[in-house]
């Protein structure tokens, strides 16, 4: 989930300015992992490992709007993690966190990226999850995560984007 009610994100793209009805909401991504366990603590596993996450969404407006333009937005994401994980072999849950880079992508769909979307934010993202394994080496997990993107740095006369939160929910299968 794109946050889609921040009017100072909006105010920091395009020229004329993105209105929120525009901003895009939800949309659809990929996250890929890997983490090496280091030590067992009684039922704690630590880990360490790093991610990557690339989301996109679009609004398209319907046709009895002549205002409204078709806005994309893209979140590129890759940090280091730290993860305490809970269980056993079979499955186990687990709390993780991380900090890296993003660069958030947000621009009319008939417009070039300005220098706001070439910006590479800082990121802090945290989150949790769990997995059960239905075969030796293959699970099913679910992970739920935010990622709290940085402000960004005014460009021209566009004021800078906010710290922004986006919600990423995701189902998948891990293998080890």
């Amino acid at each position: 989930m794109f946050p889609n009610d921040l009017q100072q994100l909006a105010d920091s793209r395009s020229d004329p300015h993105l209105t929120l009805t525009e901003l895009p909401g939800w949309g659809i991504g990929a996250q890929a992992g890997a983490h090496l366990y280091l030590f067992t603590w009684k039922a704690l596993t630590v880990g360490v490992g790093g991610e990557v996450m690339v989301a996109r969404a679009t609004s398209t407006p319907g046709s009895s709007s002549s205002t409204l333009r078709p806005v994309g937005e893209r979140l590129v994401s890759a940090s280091p993690q730290l993860s305490f994980n809970f269980g056993t072999g079979h499955g186990w849950s687990y709390l993780s966190a991380g900090l890296g880079r993003s660069q958030w992508l947000l621009h009319p769909t008939s417009e070039s990226p300005g220098p706001a979307d070439a910006e590479v934010l800082p990121t802090f993202n945290y989150g949790g999850g769990a997995r059960w394994f239905i075969k030796q080496h293959l699970a099913f997990s679910f992970d739920v995560r935010v990622y709290e993107v940085q402000p960004g740095s005014p460009f021209g006369t566009n004021p800078g984007s906010p710290l922004a939160r986006a919600l990423t929910i995701g189902a998948g299968v891990s293998v080890r």
